[in-house]
Parts: C-alpha cells; structure tokens; sequence
C-alpha cells in the first residue's frame, strides 16, 4: 500500500454502556436521555462491513450501544443541526461535502486521529475511486480514459454519471484533454462546455451507490463511471463487465460529528475508534476501500491491496481531488450544477 500520511498511533478512551442494535433514529428528547449513539451509513454492504468492523468491535470495546440511519444526506445533516432534533451524531462525507459542511458551521471540531489525519474538522477514513466501469456484451474494445467515455462515436450507447458535480467537473475536464497535473483549480466554464458534448448520452444521472450498480449490472446504460466498490459489487453477482483504474478519481471520505449534538463525546469516542489502525484495516477490505491510516497497511494483504486504489499499481494510474486549491466553492458549483442539470 501507499503511504498518504504519516501514521500516528493514538490511544483510546473507554466509557460506559450498552449492547448494539440498529433501527431508526429516535427524537431528540429520548436520545437526550437514553445516550445511544446514532451513526449515519450508506446502507448496504458499506453499513454491513461498518457493522462487522468498526460498530460492533466499538461496542465491545466501550459498552456504548450504537444504532444505525441511512442513507447519508447532506440536507439532512444541515437541517438537524438547524432544528436541533437529531437523526445521527455521525456521518460521513466527501471532500466537497465537507468543505461545505465546515464553512457553514454545521459540523463540530475534531483532533486530528494520527498525524496528517484532519481536514476541515472531517477524520479522514478511506479512500474511494470513480472509475470507468463498461458492459463487456456491448464493447468489445476497452475504453481506457474520460476521452473514450465521452467519445460517443467511438463507442456508442447509453452512459451514466453521478450526479455530484465536485466528482464530474473534474472527470470533464479531462475528457476534453487537461492533463491530471492541470486540473486543479478547475476550469469551471470548459468544463460546463464538455459537460454538454455528454449531456445527451447520459441516461442516468445516479445519486445512490446501489442505483449505480442496479443500472450496470441490469444493462440499463452501456458505460458509467462508477465508485470503484460498487464495481465489484456488479462483478461479484455474474454481470458481464470491466473496469479501469487509469484515470480513475480517489476521493478521501471523512468522518465527520454534528454540530451541538447531544452526544457529542460519544461521537468523537466513535471517530477515533473508526479511523484507528486495525478496525478501519478491516473494514476498508470488506468493502474494497483504501484505508487512509498509514498504520492500517500493517493489516492488509497484497491481495486485499489490489481491489483497493490506494495500492501502489493501482494509484499511480489514479488522481485525487484537490480540494484545497479546488478554484471555486462547492456551494456555488453545486448550484450551477442543478441549474445546469435541470436545463
């Protein structure tokens, strides 16, 4: 595995108790009174690996029953912390999200959990990759870059994109031949100009990991690009498919507490738990991510490397966002984006 930050081994608190379960959230006043701790997922196989490696080993280590709420929503994390009647403590989000999160004071400050591991008061806790994922039944030649997914001549059919324009922006830019090294700050208006070159082809704009997976593996759209776990998860049930890494965009997702929670102790308990070496090692292989604790490398194998884009082979193929000299804000991307999205 790469290294992309030094490790930095912390010691952890224990506090007392319950048993876990997961179920829905509870009203603020209840969970005022009864303490347990709501953590926010994706759902699926991510809350599945969540629940067997960081939930569960963080209850039986600290007494403190956790219950579970999906999926992650933005627009749920600002409103609660607006209204003060909380469905999570907890959650996870990407690098542009979180800028945003952090700028409108939404989310609380944390300590970084090893050396180099904080960004915008978000713990930084595995890496992900959108990649170019393609129906083997549809092309018999591999598309190899964002060039070849938006040349539509060259292999014609249906695409998909998320619709999640801090990932896409960039992944425009290089179909219109900005090198990696260039991208960072984004060219907003080439970029909105690619944009429309696709625009027409694009079936789907997916906003949920499993839609992304149901559409591909279905055969409902021809090419996508598509997180990298989800991928496998479309290969794993039989679907005639392929993936490259080249070109591929790692993005660091975060752990993140919400502001004036009621169970904010707890919550930093649970993300420094979540981001220590072994449990974020365990779960960073059951649901093919790349951990970002230097000091989880000790507990992967090279082969558990190989699915992951944080390994040596797959990440000198790959880029990461850069969000620090992103060249716009997220907000005001996000809402050109919808205006753009809807025309």
């Amino acid at each position: 595995m790469t290294t992309i930050m030094t490790p930095n081994r912390r010691r952890f608190l224990q506090t007392a108790g319950a048993a876990i379960t997961a179920s829905l959230a509870a009203p603020y006043v209840v969970r005022a009174r009864d303490k347990v701790l709501y953590v926010n997922t994706w759902g699926g196989p991510w809350e599945t690996a969540a629940k067997t490696h960081l939930i569960e080993p963080f209850t039986k280590e600290t007494g403190i029953q956790v219950k579970t709420v999906s999926p992650v929503s933005f627009a749920k994390l600002a409103q609660q912390v607006k209204t003060g009647t909380y469905e999570f403590d907890v959650t996870t989000l990407g690098a542009g999200e979180l800028v945003r999160a952090n700028q409108a004071g939404i989310i609380e400050e944390l300590q970084a959990p090893y050396e180099g591991g904080l960004f915008e008061n978000g713990a930084a806790s595995h890496a992900f990759a959108t990649v170019i994922a393609w129906r083997t039944d549809k092309y018999k030649e591999a598309p190899k870059t964002w060039a070849d997914f938006w040349d539509v001549e060259k292999f014609p059919g249906g695409r998909s994109l998320q619709r999640y324009p801090s990932r896409v922006i960039p992944l425009a830019l290089l179909a219109d031949g900005v090198a990696p090294k260039d991208l960072y700050p984004l060219d907003v208006d080439r970029a909105f100009k690619s944009l429309d070159k696709i625009k027409p082809h694009v079936r789907v704009w997916w906003t949920a990991g499993a839609q992304s997976t149901q559409i591909l593996r279905d055969g409902e759209v021809d090419m996508i690009g598509i997180w990298h776990g989800r991928y496998f998860e479309a290969e794993r049930a039989g679907a005639p498919v392929a993936m490259t890494w080249n070109q591929g965009e790692i993005e660091r997702a975060y752990w993140v507490v919400a502001k004036n929670t009621p169970n904010l102790d707890n919550a930093r308990k649970f993300v420094e738990f979540a981001t220590s070496a072994e449990p974020l090692a365990g779960f960073s292989k059951a649901a093919d991510y790349g951990p970002l604790n230097p000091a989880s490398n000790e507990f992967v194998s090279p082969e558990d490397a190989k699915r992951m884009p944080t390994s040596p082979d797959n990440y000198k193929l790959t880029f990461e966002q850069d969000m620090a000299n992103f060249g716009i804000d997220p907000a005001e991307l996000a809402e050109r984006f919808e205006e753009w999205a809807a025309s």
